[in-house]
């Protein structure tokens, strides 16, 4: 839990002199659950689209580990290892559900066009092991029952798993959720709370979220960071920040 993972220095994003994002410093540290929260235009897809390339930062860096990706093209970015959801799901909806995760395990294949021409060599060693791993995760995700369906055909909240299960295909070492609950009522986000702890313990898995569902965001996270108009506000764990007189100023619109 000591190892820094992903961290941000004075990370900053100016749109034609509108500053999105001012001087953001955040850690994740390994195994931990972080939360990025802030009212509506507070900066924080901003901050990931950042930290992700999907942006370039007007300045600050971004580090994974001791490496400074700041800049760096996001397939570059996604490579390193970190992967990442978007608001707005962005799927393949004319192929199945396990093609969908199998494209991003594909990330890693070792044969060559040759081999795959032919179904030589590497070729059937690496598809199976593609194949076996989508599985795996399609079923952590509670959604083998629908592997062969067109992504198109699942519900709202099945395809916000199955987005995730495409991310975790990448093998990241940071994943990156950017609103993974929006437009789940209660008790489907309740069991996606339930569904993160669990995946964060069976994967060992480092994670950075968005959301703006408060009790979700305090329920599951071990930190929190607090930006308003683009400027961090408050850091600490979900007791502190309830308790912060400028967070709740912020989301209030004044202090209590």
């Amino acid at each position: 839990m000591n190892e820094t993972l992903l961290r941000t220095e004075e990370l900053t994003v100016v749109f034609g002199g509108l500053v999105a994002l001012s001087g953001l410093d955040l850690e994740i540290r390994r195994g931990e659950i972080v939360g990025l929260i802030g009212p509506n235009g507070a900066g924080k897809t901003t901050a990931f689209n950042a930290i992700t390339g999907v942006i370039q930062p007007s300045s600050g860096k971004v580090l994974l580990g001791e490496d400074d990706i700041t800049a760096r093209p996001a397939p570059k970015i996604a490579a390193k290892g970190i992967a990442r959801t978007f608001q707005q799901i962005r799927l393949y909806d004319d192929l199945t559900v396990i093609e969908n995760v199998m494209v991003a395990g594909h990330s890693s294949v070792r044969y060559t066009v040759f081999e795959a021409v032919m179904g030589l060599g590497r070729f059937t060693s690496d598809e199976k092991r593609i194949s076996d791993y989508a599985e795996y995760l399609l079923d952590l995700m509670g959604l083998s029952d629908v592997i062969a369906a067109k992504a198109s055909a699942l519900p709202y909240g099945r395809q916000r798993k199955l987005e995730i299960a495409r991310a975790l295909a990448l093998h990241p070492t940071v994943l990156l959720l950017d609103e993974p609950v929006a437009g789940m009522n209660p008790k489907e986000t309740k069991g996606f709370a339930d569904l993160l702890r669990r995946l964060h313990s069976e994967l060992n898995l480092t994670i950075g979220l968005i959301d703006h569902d408060m009790g979700f965001v305090m329920n599951v996270c071990d930190k929190i960071k607090v930006i308003d108009h683009g400027i961090p506000i408050a850091w600490g764990t979900s007791e502190e920040i309830r308790a912060d007189q400028k967070v709740i100023a912020a989301y209030l619109g004044t202090a209590a």
